[in-house]
């Protein structure tokens, strides 16, 4: 636990740090180079992956870590079901 709330869990401040931690451990067991699978929510949830992602990847890439592959993972459904919402959508 990087973060002492637990609304700042999901932050990009705290990837940062969980990364931090890693790329250290990594450089202790001699490890230089790595590949990278990010994954999002996928199925009928949002497809992208947030600031999280994007600040661990810059956090890696700043500690010296040389990047090889960047593939994403996320999950994509071929046949789904219904998003929530019903059928007029998400009113606000």
């Amino acid at each position: 636990m990087k973060v002492k709330t637990d609304r700042d869990e999901p932050s990009a401040y705290a990837a940062l740090l969980a990364c931090q931690d890693v790329a250290a451990r990594c450089k202790e067991l001699g490890i230089t180079a790595l590949h990278i699978k990010i994954r999002a929510m996928g199925g009928t949830r949002q497809k992208t992956f947030g600031a999280g992602g994007q600040a661990s990847l810059r956090a890696l890439a700043r500690a010296g870590m040389r990047i090889g592959r960047i593939e994403d993972v996320t999950p994509i459904p071929t046949d789904t079901t219904r998003r929530r919402g019903g059928r007029r959508g998400r009113r606000l």
